[in-house]
C-alpha cells in the first residue's frame, strides 16, 4: 500500500513526523528578525506574522516622545520603575520596538531568554506616536494596538496627531483572548489624559506634551 504525498505512515512517530514539518513561520521570522543588519536610522519588528522595517520618526515625532518621557523621568522619580526608548519588547516570538515604555528600573533580571529584550510581561505602559502614511498609521491604530492587547500590556497610549485636529487614545483592560481592549478613551489635542494604573498612574499626558490642536 502506499502512502499518498499528504498522509502520514501510521510508523512514524509523532515526535518524527513533527521534525519533517519543518520550522512554523513564527521561528522563521524569528530567526530572520535575528539575522537582520539595518542601516542606521531604520528598525524592524515582527508584528502579526510579518516583519515590518520602518525609518525613525521625523522631528515633531520625537519632540513629543522627548517631552513625555522626560515629563515621566521627574514623575516617576528615583522609584524601581523607569521609562526607556528604543527597547525591543519580546512575546512569543514577537518582536516591538515601541517609542517610549514603562518597566522596571532593572530590566536585566525581565530580559527574555535570548537577551534579545524585554518580556512583555514586565512591561507596564507602551506609548506609540503615530507615523504619517496608510500603512504607518494601520501599523499603531490597528496592529500594534491588537499585538498589545493579546500581550496583556495594561496601558497602551496611541498619540496621533494625524486623527482630526491631532487626537490621544488611551486603552487599558486588554482581553488577549480577543486581541482588543475593554476600555478605549479618546480625546482631541489640548484634553489632559489621565493614567489610570500602574508605575505613572495620576500622570497627564496633554498640551505640554502633544502640543496644541493641529489647525
Amino acid at each position: 500500500m502506499t502512502a499518498l504525498a499528504h498522509e502520514r505512515p501510521e510508523t512514524m512517530s509523532e515526535a518524527t513526523a513533527e521534525s519533517l514539518k519543518g520550522p512554523d513561520l513564527d521561528d522563521v521570522l524569528w530567526q530572520a528578525w535575528k539575522a537582520m543588519e539595518l542601516p542606521e536610522g531604520y528598525r524592524a519588528e515582527i508584528i502579526e506574522g510579518a516583519i515590518e522595517v520602518s525609518p525613525t520618526g521625523r522631528l515633531s515625532h520625537a519632540q513629543i516622545i522627548n517631552r513625555l518621557r522626560n515629563g515621566l523621568v521627574r514623575f516617576l522619580g528615583e522609584g524601581q520603575y523607569a521609562a526607556f526608548q528604543d527597547t525591543n519588547v519580546i512575546h512569543q516570538r514577537k518582536a516591538w520596538i515601541p517609542d517610549l515604555l514603562i518597566a522596571p528600573e532593572d530590566l536585566e533580571s525581565h530580559a527574555d531568554e535570548e537577551g534579545l529584550g524585554l518580556v512583555a510581561s514586565a512591561v507596564y505602559l507602551l506609548v506609540e506616536v503615530a507615523s504619517p502614511g496608510n500603512r504607518n498609521l494601520e501599523r499603531d491604530r490597528l496592529r500594534k494596538r491588537r499585538e498589545y492587547a493579546r500581550a496583556g500590556i495594561p496601558v497602551y497610549i496611541l498619540i496621533d496627531e494625524y486623527d482630526g485636529q491631532g487626537a490621544v487614545t488611551l486603552f487599558t483592560g486588554p482581553r488577549p483572548d480577543k486581541a482588543d481592549w475593554e476600555d478605549i478613551h479618546r480625546v482631541p489635542y489640548g484634553t489632559d489624559v489621565t493614567i489610570p494604573e500602574g508605575p505613572a498612574k495620576g500622570f497627564v499626558v496633554g498640551e505640554a506634551i502633544t502640543g496644541p490642536k493641529r489647525s
